[in-house]
């Protein structure tokens, strides 16, 4: 076993990137065909080195990860955390990564756990072990009792005893500290005054239990929201909050209140909506554009995740232009025409396939179209239900059927790499309401509260919507970030 004596003279590094160096340079060696030689009474001697080894590298691992925390250094490379830096920069998992800022916060909290593991003197299970036997210790006790429980791993101690010993110290101190008659519970308040603007102040004396509730909900909503966020702690925990209100409110977990605002739903005809200006481009546009996309679910696959699920029913179609040179055919044919004689020019038969593409719309849209005929009367419920206007104008609240149809779209938050839960979203109209922005598919956006709330309307951030889906924020100080393209054809 290799000691921090042998180092001394020419084989101490002179700096963390030989130290690097020289420890790649030894765990390469043991693991060529070089070491395969050792018999195997000496394998157990290398096993236990190499635990000692273990808890010494997570000792420097924690250390410098607290470091690299502590400085915000991820925020260089676009990353929010360190947990996804470590995902984008190391390789490891999700789980992996956020294991291993829990492992670097818990051992910056039991220093002299993480001394002795630096030194050899306790393995990485046992330091592990005993900052979990000590964490809910009341904190008068915690030290005291680690230190306690680091000596007697130190002289042999298995874990079975570190457990016992961990026992008997809150035994004994539960002993010299019995319960008060009052539990304070009867002193539990919350009161909420407000101020100047409609602002508020909280004060209160929230009970172990409450306070328990309300530190996991602060620490798991009022996390950093990406580079662009410089929100301090208590901001921070201010806007995790009021998320955490507004999920509730939004899951309809929150009792009814009574009353409720008028609402005016404004009906536009299709037909009227082609007379604007503007219309018949617009429909040029659409003839022109026969795309289709990929990646949806039919038969048994679709029937098992359809299985209790929330259906919206969707109808789609294209334009199949095959059907307009058929009806075209049938129109010439009728008027005496004879295409072998005296065949139509390429720009007169594109013009013809327009005209008659444009009166196929007339045939087919507004209320009673095709569509809509077909799908009501044809498939049973809850396919048949009437349809939802997509595009309302002006609307002080977003409609339900724009709701879902912008949730489809983005399925979660749409800044660039945030990527929150649409649970945790608000739908966001890209032109402010104030500034007339209207209430539509292609002008709202799925934003979770931070970027919605701070980034947009706070700190004066915009954000673009391309035509693929991608997003585009443009910074107050020129800062300018890009989302991920749309996966390809290909990919899918």
């Amino acid at each position: 076993m290799c000691t921090g004596t042998e180092y001394a003279g020419s084989n101490t590094p002179a700096s963390v990137t030989e130290a690097l160096r020289m420890t790649g340079a030894g765990l390469d060696y043991l693991n060529s065909p070089a070491a395969d030689g050792l018999d195997a009474a000496a394998l157990g001697d290398v096993l236990v080195s190499l635990g000692e080894l273990h808890a010494k590298f997570t000792a420097a691992h924690a250390a410098f990860l607290r470091r690299f925390d502590a400085a915000d250094a991820h925020d260089a490379d676009g990353y929010g955390t360190s947990a996804s830096w470590l995902v984008a920069k190391t390789q490891m998992t999700r789980k992996d990564a956020r294991a291993f800022v829990r492992q670097m916060r818990r051992l910056s909290q039991y220093r002299e756990v993480s001394d002795a593991m630096a030194d050899g003197q306790v393995s990485e299970s046992c330091g592990r072990e005993i900052t979990e036997l000590t964490r809910k210790l009341p904190e008068e006790l915690r030290a005291q009792t680690a230190k306690i429980l680091l000596d007697a791993a130190a002289a042999g101690a298995c874990i079975d005893d570190l457990k016992l010993i961990a026992a008997a110290a809150w035994e004994q101190w539960r002993s010299q500290h019995p319960d008060p008659d009052d539990d304070a519970f009867d002193d539990r308040y919350v009161a909420i005054g407000t101020t100047f603007g409609g602002a508020a102040c909280i004060r209160g004396n929230l009970t172990p239990e409450c306070n328990t509730a309300v530190q996991a909900v602060l620490e798991a909503l009022g996390k950093r929201g990406g580079p662009e966020d410089t929100r301090t702690e208590g901001q921070r925990f201010h806007d995790a909050l009021q998320l955490g209100c507004e999920l509730l409110i939004r899951a309809r977990m929150v009792p009814d209140r009574a009353g409720a605002d008028t609402q005016v739903v404004a009906h536009i005809p299709l037909s009227q909506l082609r007379l604007l200006h503007g219309a018949p481009e617009l429909e040029q546009a659409w003839l022109s554009a026969c795309v289709g996309e990929t990646g949806y679910m039919t038969g048994k696959d679709a029937e098992a995740v359809a299985c209790d699920a929330m259906i919206v029913p969707v109808v789609t179609g294209h334009a199949d232009m095959t059907v307009i040179d058929k009806i075209i055919e049938l129109a010439l044919a009728a008027a005496g025409h004879q295409p072998q004689s005296k065949p139509l020019s390429a720009d007169a038969h594109a013009a013809l396939r327009y005209a008659v593409a444009r009166l196929a719309i007339d045939f087919v849209s507004g209320p009673s179209g095709v569509a809509g005929l077909l799908r009501t009367g044809l498939l049973e419920p809850p396919y048949n239900t009437p349809s939802l206007p997509l595009d309302v104008g002006y609307s002080d609240s977003i409609p339900a059927a724009i709701r879902r149809a912008v949730l489809l779209r983005d399925r979660g938050c749409a800044w660039p790499r945030c990527g929150r839960p649409a649970a945790w979203c608000d739908v966001h109209h890209l032109r402010h309401k104030k500034d007339g922005g209207k209430t539509s598919v292609s002008d709202c956006v799925l934003l979770c509260q931070f970027h919605h709330d701070v980034c947009i309307h706070r700190w004066g951030w915009e954000l673009v919507l391309h035509p693929d889906g991608t997003t585009s924020a443009y910074g107050p100080s020129g800062q300018i970030l890009h989302s991920r393209p749309p996966p390809t054809t290909r990919a899918g």
